[in-house]
């Protein structure tokens, strides 16, 4: 049997990247992550990100602004659109799949 503190756990999340925000993360579209026990929320989730799977250092800005994703991202959880789902106080639970999608084309 285990006894303790099971908020000492690492959760598992499903990561998916979409419109032009993969290539900030080297090119890779998706990502099965396991995320330490001080990744709660979502806005933890996008900091955590930033700070170990983002690539493109010099091009931070164009995923994360003050706090939270840049406007233009379209941000999905579990397949309805956060706003409805608290934003960036979303509690994350196991095996959330998060997708963040890109709606500003350069050109």
């Amino acid at each position: 049997r285990v006894h303790g503190d099971f908020s000492l756990f690492r959760m598992e999340l499903h990561l998916e990247l979409a419109g032009g925000l993969e290539l900030l993360f080297g090119g890779q579209k998706t990502f099965d992550v396991s995320v330490p026990p001080e990744v709660k929320r979502l806005g933890d989730l996008i900091a955590w990100m930033a700070a170990n799977i983002l690539v493109d250092r010099s091009r931070t800005e164009l995923f994360v602004a003050e706090g939270t994703v840049r406007p233009g991202i379209l941000v999905l959880i579990n397949d309805c659109d956060w706003e409805l789902e608290n934003g960036i106080e979303y509690a994350l639970k196991p095996r959330d799949a998060i997708v963040f999608i890109s709606t500003l084309h350069g050109g």
